[in-house]
């Protein structure tokens, strides 16, 4: 198994070197490698403020980035970084400990929100609604 990754990884090395000797080539590669990288970046970023994970993405699109450029390779360095800040900041007892109760308290007090709204506002289960008319 470790001789058929060697002459993988080989081969993907001579077939970069190919495309480096051929100027038109090597801009074509860097282009292409410039435009998956930026779009995954970009749709990290976007999953930031939507559902996804949006840190994953980020960290995909700066990697394959730094393939190809040093300015993507020392961002990326700078991310691991923090990434490893975060994980031992997070793995920190104290810390671990105060968020779960920050965490169930933000959940009883929506709860206690979301119970109040729909006896505010009247609410009734579907097969509880007496008149189907939706403007009275």
């Amino acid at each position: 198994m470790a001789i058929e990754d060697e002459k993988d990884a080989n081969a993907l090395v001579r077939f970069r070197e190919h495309l480096r000797r051929n100027r038109l080539l090597d801009t074509t590669w860097r282009i292409g490698v410039f435009t998956v990288g930026m779009t995954v970046l970009v749709g990290g970023l976007v999953m930031m403020v939507a559902p996804g994970p949006g840190i994953l993405g980020i960290i995909v699109g700066l990697a394959i980035l730094a393939t190809e450029f040093a300015w993507a390779q020392r961002a990326l360095h700078r991310a691991r970084q923090a990434a490893e800040k975060a994980k031992e900041k997070a793995l920190d007892p104290k810390a671990k400990r105060r968020n779960t109760i920050l965490a169930v308290i933000t959940g009883i007090l929506i709860g206690a929100a979301v119970i109040a709204y729909l006896k505010i506002y009247d609410f009734h289960l579907p097969w509880n609604i007496q008149d189907w008319t939706p403007w009275n």
